[in-house]
């Protein structure tokens, strides 16, 4: 009788896991990318539930790239595609509001964005993920790096309990947004700056064509584009002082007189088709729009920026979401080449790549606004969109 030699076991290594803060778009995108690399994940999310189709859940744009890397992800790239809308146009129109006529200053038939609702996107990106990674209603509190910089612990409170837990793992990505606290907590002296202008913001309901409208007047611009199921996404940006701002948040409430108001200068300002659909657009909410001069670093540690709390941006070139989808695509790819036993040569790697991309789309951004919006820029005299041409 043949004697058989028992088989060890090799003991498993155990995964690398990341606790993500945050569980917006560029959350749930680091979840995505992270899993791809191997990682076990876990978001903590404060709101309690997923969004559902609240009137600041708002429209935005998605280029080529972040299309690939959602269908990448999702493996269902026909589904993304049936969701959206395509801006095949962008046109930027000149508006006399006294005369009440307008001008096609430029016309970009090439555009090849596609337009998609941020509750959707959010769906779509949440439904692929298994349920467990996703904590509704864990408030960030906290969080401490071990002795050995090897694990960090996150506090949380479960609004639910009023508990407070501890999560562990070997990386923390901080998706906290614009105002991220995890951010401060290594740049407690870094201070947003004001754009100089907010943006009133709202969805109505009539048809339209595949195109990104810009209407620019005289120290003003706004901007129309179509969503699934005709819907329209419109955005009127205002000069004026900083007002100040209640809570955590850069959206404001708005009263009933506050609308009208806005109703009647957009009388005033856009010719009639436009003021109408500004008109009739239900719930209105004004966005204060911030951005920050570029970071000189996006990691310290195990902690690492991804999202608005990497590079805070105002919304021109509609960059910010794109840009949240490109940071966690290019983080899990480091991760997945260096290990997390080189964690620190992923983050490095993952910063030399992001820096000079992100810093220059910050500051082109910030530079378009300000010219149509006729504020001063260097190199530049007052935008007039009635009195220039197609090169300037």
């Amino acid at each position: 009788m043949e004697r058989q030699e028992e088989e060890t076991e090799k003991p498993t290594k155990p995964k690398a896991k990341a606790v993500i803060v945050g569980g917006s778009v560029a959350g749930l995108s680091c979840a995505h990318a992270l899993i791809s690399a191997g990682w076990d994940v876990v978001v903590v999310e404060k709101s309690s539930a997923p969004p559902t189709g609240t009137p600041t859940g708002a429209g935005l744009g998605l280029g080529p790239s972040a299309r690939k890397q959602i269908g990448a992800w999702l493996g269902r790239a026909q589904r993304l595609h049936d969701a959206t809308l395509p801006l095949a146009v962008d046109q930027n129109n000149a508006t006399d509001g006294e005369k009440k006529v307008s001008r096609v200053l430029t016309r970009d038939e090439e555009f090849n964005f596609r337009a998609a609702h941020w509750t959707e996107l959010h769906g779509f990106l949440r439904k692929e993920l298994p349920l467990s990674v996703v904590l509704w209603g864990h408030v960030f509190l906290s969080f401490s790096l071990s002795d050995n910089k090897a694990e960090v612990k996150v506090k949380t409170k479960v609004l639910k309990t009023n508990d407070t837990i501890e999560i562990t793992g070997n990386l923390l990505v901080a998706a906290d947004g614009c105002l991220s606290s995890i951010r401060q907590s290594f740049l407690p002296d870094l201070k947003l700056r004001y754009s100089g202008y907010c943006a009133w913001r709202g969805r109505a309901y009539p048809d339209l064509g595949k195109c990104l409208y810009f209407d620019l007047g005289f120290g003003t611009h706004s901007v129309l584009y179509e969503l699934l199921n005709k819907r329209l996404n419109w955005i009127w940006y205002i000069n004026q002082p900083e007002p100040e701002l209640k809570g955590n948040s850069v959206t404001m409430k708005v009263s009933s007189e506050m609308i009208q108001e806005m109703h009647r200068e957009a009388e005033k300002v856009w010719l009639p088709e436009l003021a109408r659909i500004m008109k009739e657009t239900k719930e209105p909410f004004i966005n204060v729009i911030y951005d920050c001069d570029p970071l000189e670093q996006i990691f310290w540690d195990n902690v690492v920026l991804v999202g608005d709390a990497a590079h805070p941006t105002t919304p021109h070139g509609l960059r910010s979401t794109n840009m949240s989808i490109s940071d966690a695509a290019v983080l899990g790819l480091c991760l997945k080449k260096w290990g997390l036993e080189n964690l620190h040569s992923a983050l490095c790697e993952y910063q030399s790549l992001r820096l000079p991309v992100i810093s220059k789309q910050v500051l082109h951004s910030r530079r378009l606004g300000r010219i149509k919006q006729g504020l001063p820029v260097v190199g530049w005299e007052r935008f007039d969109p009635m009195m220039s041409g197609r090169e300037e």
